[in-house]
Parts: C-alpha cells; structure tokens; sequence
C-alpha cells in the first residue's frame, strides 16, 4: 500500500534542497486500524471448547481408539458431536466449571437394530489454557469399557 505524502513543514524555499516527506494523516489512520483489527481479531478466541479436537481414548495404552470431538457454542450452551459423520454421537448435555477448567460431556449413540443405546460418559480438565492448541484429557466411559483420553484442539 502506498499513501501520499506532504512535504515536511520545515521545508522553506530558501533552505537547502534536503526535503522530508512525511506519510498524510489519512494513511497513519489507515494503517493503526488495520492493526488494531488485527490484533483484536488474534486476541479472541471466544468460548475455550469450540473447534475440533483430535486424539485417542482406551481402557489400556495398547487398546486405543482414534476419537474426533467437535464442540461448539451458541451464547448459552455447549453442544457437540463425538466422531462426525454416519456414525456420529451428538452431546446430550455438556458443562464447564471455569473455576477449575474441568470438562463434562454426556453423548448417547442410538440403538441399531435389536442393540441397545450406548452411553457416552466424558470428563476432562483443559491444559495450556493459552495455547491455540491446548489438550483436553482425562476419563472416557463408553457403555461398560472405561478408559483414559487426550484430545488436542486444531
């Protein structure tokens, strides 16, 4: 970007041929709300859980099944679906306590056939807060199976 420039006030005409531009009040206005846009738009985030959470959970560390969380918000509640797609399992209900960071999802997989529903029981604590790509971990009940999960946030 390019912006017109004025000639430096202490220019005179009978001074040396030294001149200094200086950038238009327009451009110098220009360029700090693009930055403030930019800085503000890096600095927010919105709720801790929203976005797309990858990982594994499993009852032992060679028992481990490839898990995809999506969560999102809508201003009140926490919603979300466990592995998206034909299979997917949406949340039933979902809370955060902010005072601890600690996570609680419950999910149902409905019944095929003559196969009863399964209920999904997760509870977690956020790490790295801070970070983009902060983790979620902690306890996975699938039906009767009990295992351990970490997920990381892309």
């Amino acid at each position: 970007m390019t912006c017109p420039e004025r000639a430096h006030p202490s220019t005179r005409s009978g001074r040396a041929s030294r001149r200094r531009r200086l950038p238009s009040a327009a451009c110098v206005v220009l360029v700090g709300v693009v930055l403030s846009f930019s800085t503000a738009a890096r600095g927010q985030e919105g709720h801790p859980l929203v976005g797309t959470w990858y990982g594994d959970w499993g009852p032992t560390p060679q028992a481990r099944h490839d898990v995809t969380v999506i969560m999102t918000w809508d201003g009140k509640a926490i919603g979300g679906t466990i592995d998206p797609g034909p299979d997917a399992v949406p949340f039933k209900t979902a809370t955060l306590d902010s005072s601890t960071w600690t996570v609680h999802i419950e999910a149902e997989r409905p019944a095929k056939g003559a196969t009863a529903a399964v209920r999904y029981v997760i509870d977690g604590k956020i790490a790295n807060l801070g970070s983009y790509n902060r983790s979620f971990s902690g306890t996975w009940t699938d039906g009767a199976t009990k295992g351990d999960f970490k997920l990381t946030r892309d």
